[in-house]
Order: C-alpha cells, then sequence, then structure tokens
C-alpha cells in the first residue's frame, strides 16, 4: 500500500498535495512527443461502447496480471493525470465523486479528486494505449484520443500488475463516452 502511495504522488507529480488549495492555477499546454504526429488515433478509438465494462475497483480486485479486460472510468485523479507526450493517464472509478459533483464545490481542477484523497489507492487505474508490439504510444492521449480531465473512457486491454499490485491497464482500443 506504501508503494502505492509514493507511486500516485510521484505520477501526480505534486497532484494530491496541491489539491484544491491551489485557486487560479492554470493547467500547463501538452508536451509533444513530436510535433508532427503521423499516429492516426481512430486506429485506437472504438466506435461502440463495449459491453459488459467493469468498474476500476472491481477489476483492480478481480484482474491479473495479462487478464483482458474491458474498465471503465473517469479521466483524473490528480491535478495532471496525463504522461506528457504519451498516450497515457489515469482513471477513476465512476463512484466517486469529482469535486464538481459536489454542490457548491468550486474547486479550480476537480479531476483532482481532492474530497476523496482517501479512497484514490485503491479507486484507480494507469491506462497506457499501446501499439501492436505493445510499446507506449508517443502522442499525447488528449491529442490522440480527443479526451479532456473528467472524460468517460472505456479501456478494452490486458491488465499489467507490479509488485505492489497497482494496475496498469495496456489498451488496444478506448471508447470516449459522449457527454
Amino acid at each position: 500500500m506504501k508503494k502505492y502511495v509514493a507511486h500516485v504522488i510521484c505520477f501526480a507529480l505534486t497532484g494530491l498535495l496541491v489539491g484544491c488549495s491551489q485557486e487560479g492555477a492554470t493547467t500547463s499546454a501538452p508536451e509533444q512527443a513530436n510535433s508532427t504526429s503521423t499516429v492516426n488515433g481512430s486506429k485506437f478509438l472504438l466506435t461502440a461502447q463495449p459491453d459488459a465494462a467493469v468498474d476500476v475497483i472491481k477489476v483492480r480486485e478481480a484482474a491479473s496480471d495479462g487478464d483482458e479486460v474491458v474498465i471503465v472510468g473517469r479521466i483524473g485523479g490528480s491535478e495532471n493525470p496525463w504522461i506528457d507526450g504519451r498516450a497515457a493517464f489515469s482513471i477513476v472509478d465512476g463512484s466517486i465523486k469529482a469535486c464538481s459533483d459536489i454542490p457548491g464545490d468550486n474547486c479550480p481542477k476537480p479531476w483532482d479528486y481532492c474530497c476523496e484523497t482517501a479512497q484514490l489507492p485503491t479507486s484507480t487505474a494507469l491506462v497506457k494505449v499501446v501499439d501492436k508490439r505493445g510499446d507506449i504510444v508517443t502522442v499525447d492521449a488528449r491529442e490522440l484520443l480527443g479526451v479532456t480531465e473528467l472524460s468517460t473512457v472505456i479501456v478494452k486491454g490486458k491488465a499489467q500488475r507490479d509488485e505492489a499490485g497497482n494496475l496498469t491497464v495496456l489498451a488496444s482500443g478506448v471508447y470516449v463516452k459522449k457527454k
């Protein structure tokens, strides 16, 4: 568990430490791995919503390393849920409330879930969009998939577990739910 918390803190850089207390802060523009992207995002976008999508918490509890999974969640979990220049991001279980889901909460970055930090370690997963060889796509996920913070996505891929039990999904396809 301690390793997971350290992983979340490193992944978020300072997201959990800053949280809602940094009003008026701006999100930096994504850094592109290569400014002339030649990767066609449509080959990673699913045109139909997959059946039998399972929430993040349930997949974390049940999936073993290498299992095929279909997982649903919202992009977020930290101040910066992206890995800049890569098609990777964190998702949060739909049962967890973003700050924007709480009436009267005016958090400038509701996707950081700063009001739910106690539940985040067991409610998040990292998604990495990978090519046919299993290599992470080197185009920012926002550009590749047209997603933003708090987008709801359904991801098809393989579960990958580390020694601490953290869940990464090596995505072969992503469906972006319409709002």
